[in-house]
């Protein structure tokens, strides 16, 4: 016995294991606890195999559906696709009460777009798309309906105001429309045919093609074509000229892009020389807004000189610094003197000053003349008298020896000469 506990005392100190002594009974026997080091469990050795407990049977499925209860509930991804498409409804329906930007009515295939979408913001984002594509179309079906109402209401003017034209309405005829189109451009062709022989000249600087950059330029020949379309159909034309204009050019590019098969049938002159090459400096005056010079009245027999370039450039003073250069002299609008100037530049675009110009030569009016000043710059005339006459006697006062003027177009017109070719 005493051999017995010496063996189990060197085994407790070589193993480290903690044991107990159990005493029941008249016998002895030990329980050892086998802790090891390692990731097995215990192991408890039961010397009496009748106290060994038995071993419940588990049932797994069970197990699993205990398990599976516990969690919390997921989406199945077994859903039919109908489950889907109502699952998304109900979530639109629920964005719409809660002020969301939805849009009324979503059709069937637009819910599967929104139903497809892998994320909840996707779906927000195609929802908020839906919504301004619906706020665009009633928009414009509003402005069609608007127009639609107006158009309608003037037609209505029109048959109770001319009630005893409208009788006669079914019984016109419009075969003769093409006829009056072609006699209009007819008579336009011979009104600027005379006045390239006999009309006064209005000269159009192209030299300023290296002070814009390509889109001003494409904006400069816009504004030309609105003046040469402005002259063509006026009553008493100007003689135009493009002076300064060089042969394959940037200007003379775009004029022939823009004009196409039309530029050659244009009656008007283009030349690459200079107007004071053509012209008589003492008949010529540059109109720029940098003047200090300002203009009383429009003068019959002086031939007026236009910069064709868009005043956005970064270079002030261009115009008036070539017209210094060439000795010439210069003229601004007195936009001043007859308008309540508010707000911008004085500088005008091209086809403004021809109508004005226009105007001017053919009636004297700058009332009338200065209509064609755009409004936002500008907040109305000043309480003035505007007469030709007075703008006669002021000239007659500041200039004491005045050319005579150009005789106006007439046409009875027998024979004339050109003054400045006689020079």
């Amino acid at each position: 016995m005493t051999s017995c506990f010496t063996f189990l005392r060197h085994f407790a100190r070589r193993s480290v294991v903690p044991f107990v002594l159990h005493k029941k009974g008249t016998g002895l026997y030990f329980t050892i606890l086998h802790k090891c080091l390692s990731s097995r469990t215990p192991v408890l050795f039961y010397p009496n195999k009748e106290n060994v407990p038995p071993i419940e049977k588990i049932d797994l499925d069970e197990w699993k559906n205990t398990m599976k209860s516990t969690l919390p509930e997921e989406r199945s991804s077994f859903t039919t696709a109908d489950d889907n498409l109502t699952a998304t409804r109900e979530w639109i329906e629920m964005c719409r009460l809660l002020n969301k930007e939805v849009p009324e009515h979503i059709s069937d295939e637009d819910l599967k777009m929104i139903a497809e979408c892998p994320s909840k913001k996707s779906k927000k984002k195609k929802l908020k798309y839906l919504y301004m594509k619906e706020i665009h179309k009633k928009a414009k079906r509003e402005k069609r309906e608007r127009k639609r109402a107006e158009r309608d209401e003037i037609a209505e003017q029109q048959q109770l105001g001319n009630a005893e034209e409208s009788e006669n309405t079914e019984l016109k005829n419009t075969f003769l429309l093409p006829l009056k189109d072609r006699a209009w451009k007819t008579e336009w062709d011979w009104r600027n045919a005379q006045a390239m022989r006999f009309g006064q000249p209005l000269v159009f600087d192209m030299a300023y093609e290296n002070f814009m950059p390509e889109r001003d330029l494409k904006n400069t020949v816009c504004q030309l074509l609105e003046s040469e379309g402005a002259n063509r159909k006026n009553i008493d034309p100007f003689h135009i000229y493009f002076c300064n204009l060089k042969v394959d050019g940037v200007y003379h590019k775009e004029l022939l892009y823009r004009y196409k098969e039309k530029w050659d049938q244009l009656l008007l002159t283009t030349t690459e020389k200079s107007h004071v090459d053509i012209f008589p400096r003492e008949s010529l005056i540059y109109l720029t807004a940098d003047s200090p010079n300002v203009m009383t009245t429009f003068r019959h027999d002086k031939i007026y000189i236009i910069g064709s370039f868009v005043d956005k450039c970064s270079q002030p003073r261009v115009s008036y610094a070539n017209a210094k250069r060439l000795n010439l002299a210069s003229e601004r609008l007195p936009l001043d003197r007859y308008l309540h100037w508010e707000i911008g530049n004085k500088n005008l675009t091209l086809d403004q000053m021809m109508r004005i110009l226009l105007t001017l030569k053919n009636t004297g009016d700058w009332k009338k003349a200065l209509q064609f000043v755009p409004r936002r710059k500008h907040s109305g005339f000043h309480n003035v008298s505007i007469d030709s006459k007075n703008f006669v006697k002021d000239l007659q006062k500041n200039n004491s020896e005045i050319k005579k003027p150009f005789r106006k177009l007439s046409a009875n017109v027998q024979s004339r000469g050109i003054w400045w070719k006689d020079e």
